[in-house]
């Protein structure tokens, strides 16, 4: 399976999928804001990345908005609010096979593209 999920609004999530070509190689693109993520599909995210916690963003505004940045988390919590809320989706999340990459830090990204040559 070839998959990212991402946000067709973030800029950030955009230059990811042009300057690795991703559009092009045949992945299934999900916007995550247009096609919410299912129960189903955070599990599998879940078993590939280790947790629910690896997925979550805490850079997303609602984190402070909400007061989560000041409460205990638990992997429910972290679950509940990604299925709750897209913007907390650490993204873009894409799959190859049997590989995970969350998010778009310099390492992550140039794990990425040595795994799409």
């Amino acid at each position: 399976m070839k998959k990212i999920y991402h946000l067709s609004t973030c800029s950030t999530c955009q230059v990811i999928i042009k300057e690795t070509g991703i559009d092009k190689k045949g992945f299934v693109m999900q916007d995550i804001k247009v096609e919410k993520i299912t129960p189903l599909q955070l599990e599998e995210m879940k078993k590939m990345a280790g947790s629910f916690e690896a997925l979550f963003s805490r850079r997303a505004l609602k984190y402070k908005e909400w007061g989560l940045k000041d409460k205990k988390l638990a992997e429910n919590d972290y679950r509940k609010f990604i299925l709750e809320e897209y913007t907390f989706l650490k993204r873009p999340v894409t799959i190859i096979d049997d590989k995970i990459f969350v998010g778009n830090g310099k390492k992550t990204i140039e794990e990425l593209k040595k795994n799409l040559k």
